[in-house]
């Protein structure tokens, strides 16, 4: 039990010397991810359009 408690206790110490990001950062970090998501979803939907078309009119 000794372990896991010293174990914890580094834990807390090394988070206390995190630099964590500010509200400010996050947010647009945040911003910035989600539209890239957005944006690359609907290139993959565009090219499952595409190919799925092309495979339509190939097939039959």
């Amino acid at each position: 039990m000794s372990k896991i408690m010293g174990f914890v206790n580094e834990v807390r110490a090394e988070l206390k010397r995190v630099s964590w990001p500010t509200r400010d950062e996050l947010v647009g970090a945040t911003t910035v991810v989600c539209i890239l998501v957005i944006i690359f979803a609907a290139i993959l939907g565009a090219m499952d359009a595409v190919f799925t078309l092309l495979i339509k009119n190939i097939v039959g």
